[in-house]
This record gives C-alpha cells, sequence and structure tokens, in this order.
C-alpha cells in the first residue's frame, strides 16, 4: 500500500493537485498483495509548491516542539469537490515521576516507548541522573515537592507518585493535587492512602480534588513484582490518554465558493 500511495503521490506532485486517493481491497485483491485482510483505505496528497503553503506545517512543528498540540489544514479534491480536511496532531504528554526508585526507574523506561516525554524528580542524585535514567529520560535531582510546586503541569500532563516514603508521597500530593495534571496518581496501599487523604483533607484540600486521584495506582492485574507493578500503572496511564482523545482526523466539510467551509 505504501508504494502505491508513493508511486500516485509522485504523479500528483508533478501535476500540482490535490487530491484523495481511494483504496478498497477486498479479499481477492488483498490476497494478491500478500495482506492478510481486506478493507478501505484513503490518502490525502496535498502538494506543496510554493513557501508559504508550507508555513502552517512549520507552525506545527514549531508547537509540537514547544509542547503544545498542532493543527493541519488540508484542501483536496474528492469525488469532483473540494474538501476541507482538519488533521489534529497530539504533542507527546509529559509523564512527571516522583520518586528515582525501583518503581519509578521501570515506569520511566517503560513509558519512553510509550511516546510520553519523561521527566523523573528525586532528592537523590544517585538515583536521579543519566546512568541510571539514560536519554530520552529528564532525570531532576532536586527537592521533589519544591521542584513539583515549580513545575509547570497543565492538562498535558500526567503525574505518577512513587517516592520511598508515606511522608514523601504525601508532600508530593500536597504540591501537585490543586494542579490541571490531567492524570495523578500514588502507589501505596489503601490503608496508606486513607491516611494520606485524611491529611491532606484536614489540611484544607478540597475532597473533589483527593477523589481525582488514582490511589492505590495502576490497574487491578494482581501485578505483584516491579516490572508488573510498571505494566499496570503504563496500563492506566495509556486508559486515562486513549479515553478522551481528540480525533485525528475531522472532515471532509465542503468548500463553498467563497473558500470558506
Amino acid at each position: 500500500m505504501e508504494a502505491q500511495v508513493r508511486k500516485q503521490a509522485f504523479a500528483l506532485l508533478e501535476a500540482g493537485a490535490p487530491q484523495v486517493l481511494n483504496f478498497r481491497l477486498d479479499a481477492g485483491s488483498a490476497a494478491e498483495d500478500g495482506l492478510t485482510c481486506g478493507g478501505t483505505m484513503d490518502v490525502a496528497v496535498v502538494p506543496i509548491g510554493e513557501a508559504a503553503e508550507a508555513e502552517q506545517f512549520d507552525k506545527a512543528i514549531e508547537n509540537l516542539r514547544a509542547g503544545r498540540h498542532a493543527t493541519i489544514d488540508l484542501r483536496v479534491e474528492e469525488a469532483g469537490q473540494l474538501v476541507a480536511y482538519r488533521i489534529n496532531v497530539e504533542c507527546a504528554p509529559t509523564l512527571l515521576i516522583a520518586g528515582a526508585g525501583h518503581v519509578g526507574a521501570e515506569l520511566a523506561r517503560l513509558c519512553v516507548g510509550l511516546e510520553f516525554r519523561v521527566v523523573v524528580v528525586d532528592d537523590r542524585e544517585v538515583f536521579a541522573n543519566a546512568e541510571c535514567l539514560p536519554p530520552p529520560i529528564e532525570p531532576i535531582a532536586a527537592g521533589i515537592e519544591k521542584t513539583l510546586r515549580a513545575y509547570p503541569i497543565d492538562r498535558a500532563t500526567y503525574v505518577v507518585i512513587v517516592t520511598r516514603g508515606h511522608m514523601h508521597d504525601q508532600r508530593a500530593l500536597a504540591a501537585v493535587v490543586d494542579s490541571d495534571a490531567k492524570y495523578i496518581g500514588m502507589i501505596g496501599s489503601r490503608r496508606k492512602v486513607k491516611l494520606i487523604r485524611d491529611n491532606l483533607l484536614k489540611a484544607g484540600v478540597e475532597r473533589a480534588r483527593l477523589d481525582r486521584v488514582y490511589a492505590p495506582i495502576g490497574l487491578p492485574i494482581h501485578a505483584l513484582t516491579v516490572p508488573e507493578i510498571a505494566v499496570s500503572i503504563a496500563a492506566q496511564l495509556i486508559e486515562e490518554r486513549r479515553a478522551h482523545r481528540t480525533p485525528v482526523v475531522v472532515g471532509p466539510t465542503p468548500v463553498v465558493a467563497d473558500g470558506s467551509r
């Protein structure tokens, strides 16, 4: 399929004409191409001939590098009519892990492959360093609570609290519970979680803020080992990330004579 798209895209590049390529694969044609299933696929091809036409792509790259979502508008001819599509490109969300111990380090390494920007904070430089947490993981060796309070947490940030002790977890949670984080999770037994919740309620934290914290953390897959616990947490991050996702492609929307949609 990629070879067919490439071949037709080069032809459209020479013609300078945007177009939607339609591919219909029944069981017979799919088998001929060595595929195990049929289906349909539409590919929008938009040649770019001038610098001005590339500006929105440059802007999209700039936004993504700055940690912001990006949109790209495409206009193509489909079935003899000019239509518009909007492509929503999600920036890599930030996974902010408080604690660089066994679970934190294992989770960090796992989530790099899940397309998270991973930042790990720990006040112990012996754990929060580039040797233990190699690039692209970003280790920060500094006070956990102070760092979390100063960190620019937004709706594209996921916070996981897996520090080395009860009081560190409580201080870390207090630092982020009022933030705009998309996800906050804290490791611990139900008894420990209840104790920390009660302490923070007494300190004036709103119950609604605490109710949105995933604690105990992770999906209930009966995890026992550190790698299994990391998988259960990562699975919950994926579940939350994909539950309310903006559609990647919006359209087609007909383009009227004056150029508007």
